[in-house]
């Protein structure tokens, strides 16, 4: 399997050359289906257009290019690229995140239980240093260190939906005909 580390030191100039910062870069699909997954965003406004996702694939598959040309292929096999923004219900990968969405639900799954508990679903109430709490719904805040949380994704809900808002919905309501 591809090794995330370097992929991600390979792409994250590449981001930050288009003014966007990286959420994730994950392989996934296994063999059958093999797919990197690059996720970003503008920092301004946590969104990603078509526009910034083209480009960021092409600067990214130019770079790929480049090295399986020069045999350095950073993924030894046939894959898929798929470039995207986080998403509305988006995966908090950075310390900063759990900051950034402080307030908001979260799912956030451990990778060894704490009080017994391994996933932690409740409200964000931020970060400390490299602890992270969690106000856990029907239960208490818990602080977990950062280090010790395998995954954590936003829970969409009315707050986020409102907080999440396209900056631009012109052309949405649109409806285009097509003869045919």
């Amino acid at each position: 399997m591809a090794n995330i580390a370097a992929l991600t030191a390979l792409i994250e100039p590449e981001a930050a050359a288009l003014g966007l910062a990286l959420v994730r870069v994950k392989m996934f699909g296994g063999e059958s289906d093999p797919t990197l997954q690059v996720m970003a965003e503008r920092p301004d406004t946590r969104q990603l257009t078509i526009e910034d996702c083209a480009a960021l694939s092409r600067r990214i598959s130019e770079q790929l290019d480049a090295l399986e040309e020069a045999g350095r292929d950073p993924i030894d096999h046939a894959y898929r690229l798929e470039v995207s923004s986080p998403g509305i219900d988006r995966p908090l990968t950075r310390l900063a995140d759990f900051e950034d969405w402080k307030g908001h639900e979260a799912r956030v799954t451990l990778t060894e239980k704490v009080d017994n508990r391994k996933q932690l679903t409740g409200i964000l109430m931020g970060v400390e240093g490299d602890q992270v709490t969690v106000d856990v719904r029907k239960h208490q805040p818990m602080t977990v260190a950062f280090a010790d949380i395998a995954d954590a994704k936003l829970t969409i809900t009315d707050k986020l939906i409102a907080a999440t808002r396209p900056l631009s919905t012109e052309g949405a309501d649109d409806i285009i005909e097509v003869e045919g």
